[in-house]
């Protein structure tokens, strides 16, 4: 009895341990085989972290080459807190590094997961320093970090691009589609134990593609002189702010553009929007006697006016609309040339007058006011022109002498420039070139004009009274030496927010004009706003345009006595 009971026990036993084997056998199938595509996935996981970083954001140029906007690998901190024994004392140990505080931090590391940024695109010294700490669980990648080697330099212009890397503001955010880069992916690895985890880059066939290059149509010298001789005028006035743009007539092609104060677009966190604002697109402002210039185009174009037409001044005091309207002094009988050049506000309400709504309305808006000037920045705003209908019994010599209409800096230098040119409105521009990684140009700018809006013999004649300004009227102060000059001054009351009445102590002073006026390189507006004591156009901006134009000329090389006319937009900038 007792061999073949412990022959059963033996087969039973076998039958056991061969089920065994099998459910073993069977399970391994079904890991390795049935389930080796899942599992691999969650090893992964476990093992790996993917990471999609920005790509390499293209460059930014002046119109020489010279780098206004780069890129700088930088090191970006990352936690992996399931890895970590102490997230307090980890957190402690990297919070002077990091500038970031400790309690901060610990709340990153104590969270249940596997990865998590510490502090994004730091100075290189604190990355040194974090290696050779060499802190357990805590690791480094290199990011692209936007950088801008001339520092406040066209920063109004610029823009910049946020910690992502996107562009928010200026050129950085208009061409946002142009300069970013194609995502790149870095793969976190760390061993089974989560002791060590490292960046581990794609090969280089792998890299995406970077961004394009902007090639501006920016003079870098031309863009320091500006903000240069900007930021001394406003602090010589004790200005609110201060703007100014040179164009070149010819083509709409931007050359510089300032606003004060500036700020540095590597340091914008601690800023308020308002600081970044580009004032030269953003900002409507009345323009008060500058107006006079597009005044004068439309009366002589329309045959109202002729240079030598004689208005008389009322002595500086006419009635309208139960208003009175005053000069800054009694004027007799005047040439209309005079009335410009003395900036008579009586003179044109008359011609303003003499023109009609309809006729002034026609070329205010050929002129480009009321709309956008569509240069490639953002943030224009339209101006302020309303139509007729809305005009009350003053509005018509209002906006002859340069009130109840607002009009953009960008605006009027353009409108201004198309006098200069022979009366061709451009298409003002800062980008002139997109090149690829390469250097393989994928777009071209080339200058456009919009429409014509007075001829030719127009255009002369408006330049001969606006040379008469700067000769004989009040924009003496904007005469350069051995050459020609054009302009018009401004002194624009503004309205008191408060009372909602034109201010006796605010005002906008300025100067807009054209150098050398036979043959216009330079369409040059300047704007200081609200300056203290002295306010007149005449003596607070006509001076900026002096200095700037006389520096400006001898940078380009232009002489003083070649005998060329006005010509009609065309080339390349």
């Amino acid at each position: 009895m007792a061999a073949p009971l412990g022959r059963g026990r033996r087969y039973i036993t076998l039958l056991l341990l061969l089920c065994g084997f099998g459910v073993v056998l069977f399970r391994l199938a079904t890991l390795q085989v049935l389930q080796a595509a899942e599992l691999t996935v969650k090893a992964d996981r476990q093992h790996q972290k993917t990471v999609s970083l920005e790509g390499v954001r293209g460059t930014i140029v002046d119109r020489h080459g010279k780098m206004l906007a780069m890129n700088l690998e930088v090191p970006s901190v990352f936690g992996v807190p399931t890895a970590l024994d102490s997230p307090a004392k980890t957190a402690r140990a990297l919070s002077p590094v990091l500038h970031v505080r400790a309690d901060e931090l610990e709340r990153k590391l104590r969270q249940d997961r596997g990865f998590v940024w510490l502090a994004r695109k730091l100075d290189p010294e604190q990355g040194r320093r974090l290696e050779r700490m060499s802190v357990e669980g805590i690791g480094i990648v290199l990011e692209g970090r936007r950088f801008y080697p001339k520092g406040p330099l066209l920063s109004h212009v610029l823009g910049f691009a946020g910690m992502d890397g996107e562009g928010l503001e200026g050129i950085e955010r208009r061409y946002e589609s142009h300069l970013h880069g194609e995502k790149r992916v870095t793969v976190l690895q760390r061993d089974a134990l989560g002791r060590t985890v490292f960046p581990k880059e794609l090969s280089s066939e792998q890299s995406p593609a970077p961004g394009h290059q902007l090639i501006l149509t920016i003079d870098e010298v031309i863009q320091y002189v500006v903000e240069k001789e900007l930021e001394e005028a406003v602090a010589r006035a004790e200005a609110k702010s201060g703007t100014m743009i040179v164009l070149d007539p010819s083509t709409g092609a931007l050359l510089a553009s300032a606003v004060s104060p500036r700020f540095d677009p590597n340091a914008v966190s601690a800023l308020r929007p308002d600081r970044w604002r580009n004032r030269a697109l953003t900002d409507a402002y009345e323009p008060g006697s500058t107006m006079k210039a597009i005044l004068a185009a439309a009366a002589i174009e329309e045959r109202v006016m002729k240079l030598d037409t004689l208005v008389f001044g009322e002595q500086g005091r006419m009635a309208i609309g139960n208003t009175i309207i005053h000069d800054h002094e009694k004027l007799g009988w005047l040439s209309f040339a005079q009335v410009i050049q003395k900036s008579s506000n009586v003179g044109a309400a008359k011609a303003g007058m003499a023109l009609g709504e309809q006729r002034f309305y026609r070329y205010l808006q050929s002129f480009g006011f009321g709309e956008r000037t569509e240069i490639d920045l953002p943030g224009e705003a339209a101006g302020l022109l309303k139509p007729p209908r809305e005009w009350g019994g003053r509005t018509l010599a209002s906006i002859s002498m340069g009130q109840e209409i607002g009009v953009t800096p960008m605006q009027m230098v353009s409108a201004v420039a198309a006098i200069a040119n022979g009366g061709v409105l451009m298409r003002p521009y800062v980008v002139s070139e997109i090149r690829d990684a390469q250097g393989q140009t994928l777009k071209e700018v080339l200058p456009h004009v919009k429409r014509r809006v007075i001829s030719p013999e127009t255009a002369r004649a408006v330049t001969t009274i606006l040379e008469g300004v700067v000769t004989d009227g009040t924009g003496g102060k904007a005469a350069i030496a051995g050459f020609r000059v054009a302009g018009k001054t401004g002194t624009a009351q503004k309205i008191d927010s408060r009372t909602g009445r034109y201010s006796a102590s605010q005002f906008v002073s300025s100067f807009v004009g054209y150098v050398p006026a036979n043959n216009p390189r330079l369409a040059m507006i300047v704007l200081i706003d609200e300056p203290r004591g002295e306010s007149w156009g005449g003596t607070v901006a006509a001076p900026v345009f002096n200095r700037v134009g006389e520096q400006v000329l001898n940078y380009l090389g232009v002489s003083s006595n070649v005998p060329v006319k006005l010509a009609m937009a065309s080339g390349k900038p």
